[in-house]
């Protein structure tokens, strides 16, 4: 069950690049939040407790509790983040309202356990998909998902299909994309075959057009 992480914010104005810069001085991320059927909403959040909420999450996919200041709490989805070219902060965020029952879409890193027999005769571990994209509802969101290489021989690749999802969560893509392959050690032919069936999921999901501030 994903946990729900309360982050204050206020509502703020439409305004220009000089003004958004001044707020981040001071402190704030410009954001936005929209989804529901609802009008787009302008708002700054605490960019200290955002920035902190990112490093401590394994996922930039995160479900909160906007405490919006006048207008009581909302559960919304981090649907994308902006980040500066060169410092790599938070220069702006997008949320989307939810609710129990609103369907997210996710991007959720894919963590390899076990070891295999493959490794053990002298392969190397490839593995093409760092982050699963999946869908499911706000309860079943997982912060990361296990996958179970203990059985892979060399030569063996395992598909998005060949793993086992929480209950509620399926992938967006093909079960049939290579996730991991044990390749021979020194050896580009396998390498090159598996990893052509892979760049669907290991790409970027699409992200909703950003709202202008």
């Amino acid at each position: 069950m994903a946990i729900k992480t309360s982050l204050k914010a206020a509502p703020r104005a439409r305004t220009g690049s000089g003004r958004l810069n001044q707020m981040r001085r001071e402190g704030w991320l410009p954001s936005v939040i929209y989804g529901r059927g609802a009008e787009n909403k302008n708002l700054k959040v605490d960019a200290k407790s955002f920035t902190e909420l990112i490093a401590k999450s394994s996922s930039e996919n995160i479900i909160v509790n906007l405490e919006i200041e006048g207008q009581g709490t909302s559960m919304a989805f981090i649907q994308a983040i902006q980040h500066h070219p060169l410092s790599g902060e938070a220069v702006h965020a997008d949320f989307l309202a939810i609710d129990e029952k609103t369907e997210i879409t996710a991007h959720i890193p894919a963590h390899l356990n076990g070891e295999c027999p493959g490794v053990k005769a002298g392969g190397v571990i490839e593995q093409y998909v760092h982050a699963i994209e999946i869908i499911c509802v706000p309860d079943d969101l997982p912060e990361f998902l296990d996958i179970d290489i203990s059985a892979m021989e060399l030569g063996a690749s395992l598909h998005l299909g060949d793993i086992k999802y929480p209950k509620g969560v399926r992938p967006t893509h093909s079960k049939d994309v290579v996730v991991v392959h044990i390749g021979r050690a020194g050896s580009g032919a396998d390498i090159e075959a598996a990893a052509a069936a892979a760049p669907a999921a290991a790409a970027p999901a699409a992200k909703a057009p950003a709202a202008k501030s």
